[in-house]
């Protein structure tokens, strides 16, 4: 317990010192922009002082470097009198040629800075609009770059979290199955030798009969454990045999209160599958089915062939499940029941889309009228 709170706080101090570092770095940019932009200003200041001078015809006025500065930096300028173009500078000769170009280009200089004005004799003023050199249209990236480099990186960090996560809790899962077949294959072993024993004795056949059906039980509960810890063999099967069988077993399990009802089409469906796991699906989908009625309701399983693919509707007119938990049920450790771990659906999900490469889902529910959830196989073509 005191590991996994380290842990925790590990990690918050890391998400914490790498906020600090991402906002130090865009402050320090968005510093650097705010520098920039003020001796862009100056020198507008210094060509506006030269203008100056040279409108009022001071031959001494030293024009020549300001006018490099300007054009080195490629800075964009327009010099207006009361609206009226009057001089340019760096603006494209295309531009030049057509007004309506050169105005909008005017008006996005006007929102791009505050002009500088030149008095150039009293009642006689210019306008100086000045646009960003290329030096802070490059730099206005830089924070969006920074940004989404980051956000790739962070992205890429989540990523393998997951992954590494999603390979631990797989290895947990297959050792757990291995270690569960293992231990239940030692008792099972004995329990059929016992059963050997007593049919030589005179004991009711019957009395037998049952021991070996329960050995079956567990035969069965062992073989899915053991397919769970490796990689299952799929084979071409009909779904709807299948599925008739593990539904019928149930069926002839649970009490009278629930009336069971079973709807497919007479014609063979052919699906790559595990008979062993699937039977487990149906087995963990009905029993939870029949625990949100209460042991008493209506169950209905229905197959349906549509395109390419088969589905699978099982039907119960329990208490239902809010929208906002679809999703959630099938997450490990996710139960509503006061007693339980909350793997069945889970582990349901894993046996359908991870080795059965299908799909379940809630298709419908309804608050205290019951829930309606399906599974999606693709079907194969019939040789």
């Amino acid at each position: 317990m005191q590991f996994s709170k380290s842990r925790i706080t590990t990690r918050w101090i890391i998400v914490f010192v790498s906020f600090l570092i991402v906002s130090l770095i865009l402050w320090n940019t968005y510093s650097f922009f705010q520098i920039f932009k003020e001796e862009e200003r100056i020198k507008m200041e210094h060509w506006a002082e030269a203008q100056k001078s040279l409108n009022n015809a001071d031959i001494n006025a030293d024009i020549t470097l300001p006018a490099l500065i300007i054009q080195s930096a490629n800075i964009p300028i327009i010099q207006t009198e009361n609206d009226s173009i009057i001089n340019t500078l760096n603006i494209d000769d295309d531009v030049l040629k057509n007004k309506v170009q050169l105005k909008s280009v005017l008006k996005r200089l006007k929102n791009q800075n505050e002009p500088i004005l030149i008095n150039i004799s009293e009642g006689k003023t210019h306008q100086l609009y000045y646009g960003d050199s290329d030096l802070l249209n490059k730099l206005k990236y830089y924070p969006v770059a920074l940004v989404l480099i980051i956000v790739l990186f962070a992205g890429m960090v989540y990523n393998f979290y997951k992954s590494t996560k999603m390979a631990t809790q797989n290895k947990l899962w297959a050792g757990m199955a291995k270690e569960t077949a293992h231990q239940i294959g030692t008792p099972l072993s004995s329990l059929i030798g016992w059963v050997e024993i007593l049919k030589t004795e005179n004991i009711d056949t019957s009395t037998v009969l049952e021991m070996e059906r329960d050995i079956d039980r567990l035969q069965t509960i062992t073989e899915r454990f053991s397919k769970i810890g490796s990689e299952p063999i799929l084979e071409k099967k009909d779904i709807i045999d299948e599925t008739q069988k593990s539904y019928d077993y149930l069926q002839s399990r649970f009490s009278k209160q629930v009336e069971f009802t079973f709807k497919a089409s007479n014609n063979p469906i052919m699906v790559l599958m595990n008979p062993t796991l699937h039977s487990w699906t149906i087995e963990n989908l009905v029993k939870n089915a029949i625990d949100a009625m209460k042991g008493r309701g209506k169950l209905s399983l229905e197959i349906l062939h549509e395109g390419g693919f088969v589905r699978i509707n099982i039907s119960d007119t329990g208490k239902g499940i809010p929208k906002n938990q679809y999703k959630s049920v099938f997450e490990p450790g996710f139960t509503t029941k006061k007693r339980g771990w909350g793997l069945g659906l889970s582990l349901t999900k894993r046996i359908v889309v991870e080795y059965h490469k299908g799909d379940i889902e809630v298709l419908h529910s309804e608050i205290g009228n019951g829930t309606t959830m399906q599974i999606s196989f693709k079907v194969m073509e019939l040789i």
